[in-house]
C-alpha cells in the first residue's frame, strides 16, 4: 500500500507553511512522525482559534 502523493503533498505543504522546514528535512521524516507533527499543528491552531 502506498500514501496517496496529494496526502504527501498537503503534509509537506502544511508542516513548511508552519515550521518553515524544507522539503527534504520533511521528507525525511517518518510517516507517523510527520503525521504527529500535522496534528500537533492543527490542535495548536485549534487552541489559537484558528482552522
Amino acid at each position: 500500500m502506498t500514501y496517496a502523493t496529494d496526502d504527501l503533498y498537503d503534509e509537506v505543504a502544511y508542516i513548511a507553511y508552519h515550521f518553515h522546514w524544507g522539503m527534504d528535512s520533511i521528507l525525511d521524516l517518518e510517516h507517523p512522525e510527520r503525521r504527529r507533527y500535522v496534528d500537533q499543528i492543527a490542535r495548536l491552531n485549534r487552541l489559537a482559534g484558528g482552522r
